[in-house]
Order: structure tokens, then C-alpha cells, then sequence
């Protein structure tokens, strides 16, 4: 594999991290800078696909836990030059599957790649999960 994936929160590399989010990603834009550094400060776990060779990070996925039985999902990506090498699915595996939470009930919210995530056990919510839909606020500066 030209690829290595790790939980080491100090191997993150924010700016990657907020380029792809703030620029790519259709979820979450309204985000600041300062919001995206709380969210990694505070998560749970965050895992980073590296390429082998340079140490660059290509990929990223973050989650939020009780630590004890839930689990919530978030941020998953892959950069556009490496995706098509299951870089996606090695990074939602070693999250979920390989992680410390394997057993928790895990919970996303995506309007793409279902089909990704049913691999890993998702399905569509049932009678015993409720959502509020957040409220965005104008984008800060």
C-alpha cells in the first residue's frame, strides 16, 4: 500500500483539513477556521490517510463518542488525486471496525455514497432514532 492510515491527532494537518472542508465539502461550510480547530481539539478520535512516501495527508475522518456506546461520524474525505484506490473505505474501516469503538452504535449524516457506508453497516434510520435538523446561522466571517 503507497498509503498509511493513523489515529494520532498530532499527525493531523489542519490546513489540509480546512481546505478541503471549507472549499469542497457541501456539508458544513459555514464553519470558521476556529470552529473546524475546536472540532479537532475535541474529538473523539480522528483518523488521517497519509501518502507513504511524502507524509502528506490525503484523506481524513473524524468522530465525536461517549466513548462508552455511540458514535457519531463525520468529515470523511478523500482528495480528489487519490480517491479511486478505496482510500475512502480503509478510512471508514479503521475508524469503525479497527477502532476502539467497533461495537458502539454509530450514527452519519450524508446525502452521498450510501452505498460506502451500508458496507460498514448503516442503514437508513429506523423507529428508534429522532433528528432536530440544526438551525445554520449566517456564515461568520
Amino acid at each position: 500500500m503507497e498509503y498509511v492510515l493513523d489515529d494520532d491527532p498530532t499527525r493531523i494537518q489542519p490546513d489540509v483539513v480546512w481546505d478541503w472542508l471549507s472549499t469542497e465539502a457541501y456539508w458544513g461550510r459555514e464553519r470558521t477556521r476556529a470552529d473546524l480547530e475546536a472540532q479537532l481539539a475535541s474529538a473523539w478520535r480522528l483518523v488521517g490517510a497519509y501518502r507513504r512516501d511524502t507524509g502528506e495527508q490525503v484523506g481524513f475522518a473524524r468522530a465525536v463518542s461517549d466513548g462508552v456506546a455511540f458514535a457519531y461520524l463525520a468529515d470523511v474525505f478523500v482528495l480528489d488525486d487519490h480517491r479511486g484506490r478505496e482510500l475512502g473505505k480503509q478510512l471508514v474501516r479503521f475508524m469503525i471496525d479497527d477502532g476502539p469503538g467497533r461495537d458502539f452504535r454509530w450514527v452519519l449524516f450524508t446525502s452521498t455514497a450510501h452505498d460506502l457506508y451500508r458496507q460498514y453497516g448503516f442503514e437508513l434510520a429506523d423507529d428508534t432514532a429522532m433528528v432536530r435538523p440544526r438551525r445554520v446561522p449566517a456564515r461568520r466571517a
